[in-house]
């Protein structure tokens, strides 16, 4: 047995290639501590390492649980996250949308950041730690909010990434205002058939009514009472969903612009808060 017949077993279960290689490599690294630069070096597996990654793998396809469930973390924006099926996994769409905010925090010399639905915490925590904001990150879930806290202790920013259990505005007190809110809300349509390893991840966190737009029209309508003079908007979006929620940004901010993805889709909207004199 080999690494090749390992990720031979990925393919062989209908996983594409370039990710099964790249599943394979998580595992090696977590498991066995065991990175390129050995491959490079010629260090070989023992039997036993390699009777582990093998374990590993039929465990992921048993029931195609994610292998960043398997391992407990996801790598994210150049950090490891921990991560449970209590939150989502961090994806490389979202790295567009906290690459964007941070060039506005930055350019704009924002100071005070509300992440709604912050999950494993994984926006919130890249945004403090790589600018100069306070970042409150907001979640339904009292056991996502575990995991954000696990998080920002790893990365010794607890003084700058702040959590609190809130659903959406709702424990956002009225004085309380930000220069940013950020947000990748649920906005799968309810209904759609899921990739297996999709339903191995929280549900609240995936889906959403009115056609996967029922977050984005809430977030819009209350944003503007939490937001300084010239507050900053910004979400990922779902696919085919940027039209709709640039209609309903359209109300209450200016400037709105869409960012496409390395595919083409429209991925990340953001906008101005309007001044009304």
């Amino acid at each position: 047995m080999n690494i090749q017949t390992i990720i031979k077993m990925l393919i062989d279960s209908g996983i594409e290639e370039r990710e099964a290689k790249r599943e394979v490599k998580m595992l090696l690294e977590h498991f066995c501590n065991y990175s390129e630069k050995d491959e490079i070096l010629g260090r070989k597996l023992t039997e036993q390492e390699l009777e582990l990654v093998k374990l590993k793998v039929q465990a992921r396809l048993a029931d195609r649980t994610p292998v960043q469930y398997i391992i407990g973390e996801s790598y994210f924006m150049g950090e490891f996250f921990k991560v449970t099926p209590d939150v989502l996994i961090p994806r490389s769409e979202t790295e567009i949308l906290v690459t964007k905010a941070i060039d506005l925090i930055k350019d704009e010399k924002l100071k005070n950041v509300l992440d709604i639905g912050t999950g494993s915490g994984c926006i919130a925590c890249t945004l403090a730690n790589r600018t100069d904001a306070v970042v409150l990150g907001v979640d339904i879930s009292s056991d996502a909010l575990r995991i954000a806290l696990d998080n920002v202790t790893r990365l010794g920013i607890n003084n700058r990434a702040v959590f609190r259990k809130s659903d959406l505005f709702s424990k956002i007190r009225d004085d309380e205002k930000f220069d940013m809110i950020i947000s990748n809300p649920p906005y799968i349509p309810v209904g759609t058939d899921l990739e297996p390893e999709l339903k191995h991840e929280p549900q609240i966190a995936l889906f959403a009514e009115e056609n996967g737009l029922q977050l984005y029209r809430k977030i819009v309508s209350e944003a503007p009472n939490y937001l300084k003079t010239n507050g900053r908007l910004i979400f990922e979006l779902g696919i085919g969903e940027a039209e709709s929620v640039k209609a309903f940004m359209s109300e209450y901010f200016e400037d709105v612009h869409i960012i496409k993805d390395l595919s083409g889709i429209d991925r990340v909207i953001y906008g101005r808060l309007i001044e009304h004199s």
